[in-house]
């Protein structure tokens, strides 16, 4: 699933004195560079090695992994006030589904100061966690993490907004565009930044299903998605009846939450799912070698329409439910029938809602169908949380300048290399690596936190030209199809020859 690198300076973090929390060098999020941080500040003449836009999970801990390496110059901009992951659905008790060992440095630097361990270390709670014996840390505690590391990790510049990159021949180097924001979050001024190399790390935008949007831009009913459960938590709970759509660990989770909070007796929930169960995640200890370097360089060099046929069977690697999340629920929902009667709680998956509108000025109505029953019907509801995902957003704009040099896939999707660059016209002398919007080309593990810190290296190893972070020649038992994967570049450790003996 989700070794000491050499010829690489290292971040000394000083021991925290008796309730410090962080490492004596701070900077406020938002706020210019210091003036010491001069490898973050580009010019003209003297253009960045690396510029990350966004400073989600995969690009902050890109940041961490290339802080030490004092021949890169880099700067990450993200137009946020600050780092947040996933705020909306940091419902206490939900956990990570991957160990907190794939926080943004382990898997690849285990002796990075930007460790989660470290980070314990520094808010003198490494013991304390020790006794817990919690392989599986709350979200809530990994998005401190990250606030922690991105509050103390030089380059980032938030209230950066970046609206447009372009390819400068004539200096060699990316143009990238970006516009500060004030604390109010509108423009104060306009910048411009030089990158010979880009990192895209914007991450993923909610998605809302077409027949439910004219309802969810309508403030009168609750019709919201999921990433802004915590902030109408109240206002849902004062409706008298509340349907969940979605079938995944989001749409799970704020069902269980809603049903905990609930009166026994008068629940008031329906939860629907378009998959034909509600069906657990597939976490064998075999089945998570899909999240590993092996199976994306296995899936990577597949043909394209064979990639396009395996993703949609693969839904229960990654869109499946935790299994400690499934028990819970039945266990709540069996808790209110101890006194007789069932509770008021309806859970029905194998639906799709084909159509929405409104009853009146308080009221929703979904159209739902079941296609296995080829039957139809309605539902009244007071409030919709949408549970329905997420999708990668559109650069149309902030790459428009780029698009004449991007070679496109048979579905006019961008080509990603096995480094984790989009496919340019070779006058493009720079490379745009991208992180997280790669899942036609690099299959299911693409989203996952367990490979960020080996894909930030692949990255780092990829500008340097050399290994300066060793990685793993094999990383799974399994093998994966009958023959080799293609040779990796030279920055990395080359894989063990191997014999194959192939059917004639």
């Amino acid at each position: 699933m989700s070794t000491p690198r050499p010829d690489a300076a290292t971040l000394q973090l000083p021991s925290p004195s008796p309730g410090a929390d962080t490492p004596a060098r701070t900077r406020t999020a938002g706020t210019e560079p210091d003036p010491a941080d001069a490898r973050s500040v580009s010019t003209p003449n003297e253009p960045l090695d690396l510029l990350g836009i966004g400073i989600g999970p995969f690009n902050l801990s890109l940041a961490a992994l290339a802080q030490p390496l004092t021949e890169l110059r880099t700067a990450f901009y993200d137009q946020r006030h600050a780092f947040h992951w996933h705020p909306g659905l940091l419902i206490e008790e939900a956990t990570l589904q991957v160990p907190f060992l794939a926080d943004l440095v382990t898997l690849t630097d285990p002796t990075s100061p930007w460790s989660f361990l470290n980070y314990l270390k520094h808010r003198e709670r490494l013991f304390p966690f020790y006794f817990a014996e919690r392989f599986h840390i709350q979200r809530a505690e990994y998005d401190a993490y990250c606030r922690w590391v991105s509050k103390n990790l030089p380059d980032l510049h938030f209230r950066h907004q970046v609206d447009a990159v372009r390819w400068n021949a004539d200096r060699a180097a990316f143009e990238v565009d970006y516009t500060r924001l004030g604390a109010d979050g509108e423009a104060e001024s306009l910048g411009r930044a030089y990158a010979r190399n880009v990192a895209l790390g914007i991450g993923s935008v909610p998605h809302v299903p077409e027949a439910l949007k004219p309802l969810a831009d309508a403030p009168a009913v609750p019709v919201l998605h999921s990433a802004d459960y915590l902030a109408h938590r109240e206002r849902l709970l004062a409706a008298e009846h509340i349907t969940v759509i979605g079938g995944g660990q989001s749409g799970a989770e704020v069902f269980l939450d809603l049903l905990r909070a609930r009166p026994a007796g008068r629940e008031g929930l329906h939860w629907l799912a378009r998959t034909g169960a509600f069906a657990p995640m597939e976490y064998s200890k075999l089945g998570l070698e899909h999240f590993t370097p092996d199976y994306t360089r296995y899936f990577h060099a597949l043909p394209e329409p064979v990639r396009d046929e395996l993703l949609p069977g693969q839904w229960q690697l990654h869109k499946g439910i935790d299994h400690d999340t499934l028990a819970a629920i039945h266990d709540e929902l069996y808790r209110r029938t101890l006194h007789g009667g069932w509770p008021d709680a309806t859970l029905t998956p194998g639906v799709t809602v084909r159509t929405a509108g409104r009853v009146g000025t308080t009221k929703v109505e979904l159209h739902l169908e079941h296609p296995h029953q080829a039957a139809r019907s309605r539902l009244t509801t007071d409030a919709v949380v949408l549970a329905t995902g997420y999708r990668a957003p559109r650069t149309d704009t902030l790459l428009a300048a780029l698009d004449p040099y991007m070679r496109r896939d048979a579905a006019v999707r961008p080509r990603i290399d096995t480094e984790q660059r989009l496919v340019l016209d070779p006058c493009v002398t720079g490379s745009v690596f991208v992180q997280n919007a790669e899942h036609h080309t690099h299959g299911v593990g693409t989203p996952d936190l367990g490979l960020a810190a080996w894909r930030g290296a692949t990255i780092l190893n990829t500008l340097t030209g050399r290994p300066v972070y060793p990685l793993p020649a094999r990383t799974a038992f399994t093998t994966f199809g009958l023959r080799p994967s293609p040779p990796r570049s030279a920055t990395r450790t080359p894989r063990p020859n191997a014999t194959l003996i192939e059917n004639p």
